[in-house]
């Protein structure tokens, strides 16, 4: 029995009615989107590729010695690919194994050299994924798979440049951010640089630094949304109980992975609500289960749900609906969070719920 749907389907399908899987696969097919690291693995869309240059690089020169140690299967998976064009990691063999990313070098090693060559090509850009059959990954050559202006644009695109459009990039994907987060601009910059590139960014106008009641840090938004923020500020209070009451207040599940809980301590900075992916903690001391997904209602986090799938008995169990000690729980908002499940357990593939 597995928790649901992968993350990546969740946060589509928490954002576009109807989403299936198979509309995820086209776009990477097609060649609309690429994988590869921001904020960790996210799927990006293929315009944005050149800015992604300096993680490239500096990721490539992190894993060459790897990829030439490991060598000549790398270029062996290469060939093949260069000769088949895309292909499923079942369609390269070996019977040579070493360890790989998570294995224990104190121990044997498990891995296929051909599955670990494929991982740091991957990761280095040197392939990349186009596609999925099943659970099955499917690898192209890059150069055969980013169309040719978006390569040109990578190579010729300056460092600096490039970090300052994933700066932009980061910055209308956060919308209120502070320097403290360690994947700021998603480059590996000091605490020093993270505070440097802020300033220069409110000297040229592009981020204004606003307060937030009760904290003792500035938070930071776009210039262009600060008056969008400060008016929203001023009706959230008033409007706040009203939409948890209200007959149309919009319900959402997000995902362990969502990007709005990328920063944890932004949640509890602006949402206040304290939130912890339980997948890695054991049983015994979990308080909401392994894959608990925060809730929201309108734009506050108002509980979490702990989901089950079952394809085998068709059904969507819910070890647990948690609201918030500050949330009042009408029968208007139970009924909406009830109507809700069923609408998850239906975009996840069932038609029953069962509360546990």
């Amino acid at each position: 029995m597995a928790a649901v749907r992968a993350n990546q389907h969740l946060v589509m399908s928490a954002r576009l009615k109807g989403y299936e899987p198979s509309f995820l696969n086209d776009l990477l097919s097609d060649h609309k989107v690429f994988e590869y690291f921001a904020n960790a693995a996210c799927i990006i869309p293929m315009e944005d590729y050149p800015l992604f240059e300096p993680t490239r690089a500096r990721i490539r020169e992190r894993l060459s010695s790897a990829i030439e140690a490991l060598q000549p299967v790398p270029e062996q998976v290469m060939d093949k690919l260069r000769q088949e064009g895309a292909l499923p990691a079942r369609a390269f063999e070996s019977d040579v194994r070493v360890h790989g990313y998570w294995e224990n070098t104190n121990a044997a090693a498990k891995t296929k050299a051909t599955s670990h060559a494929i991982n740091l090509l991957t990761d280095s850009a040197h392939i990349r994924i186009v596609g999925r059959e099943g659970n099955q990954r499917l690898f192209d050559l890059t150069s055969h798979s980013v169309p040719a202006q978006l390569l040109k644009a990578a190579g010729e695109m300056g460092m600096e440049e490039a970090e300052r459009l994933m700066l932009l990039k980061y910055f209308r994907a956060y919308r209120v951010f502070e320097p403290s987060d360690s994947r700021f601009g998603w480059l590996r910059y000091t605490a020093a640089q993270r505070r440097n590139a802020i300033k220069q960014f409110i000297l040229s106008g592009i981020l204004t630094e606003v307060e937030v009641e009760g904290l003792k840090h500035p938070y930071y938004v776009l210039s262009s949304d600060a008056e969008r923020v400060l008016a929203h500020h001023d009706t959230a209070a008033e409007e706040q109980e009203q939409a948890l009451e209200a007959e149309a207040a919009e319900i959402t599940f997000l995902p362990p992975l969502d990007n709005l809980l990328w920063s944890r301590k932004r949640l509890e900075d602006l949402f206040h609500f304290e939130y912890r992916w339980e997948i890695y903690t054991p049983a015994v001391k979990r308080k909401y289960g392994y894959y608990a997904m925060p809730i929201l209602a309108g734009d506050r986090l108002i509980g979490r749900m702990d989901p089950r799938l079952d394809r085998k008995e068709n059904v969507l169990k819910v070890e647990l609906l948690h609201f918030e000690p500050d949330v009042k729980i009408s029968a208007q908002l139970r009924k909406n969070v009830k109507k809700a499940v069923k609408e998850f357990a239906k975009a996840n593939g069932v038609v029953k719920v069962i509360y546990n």
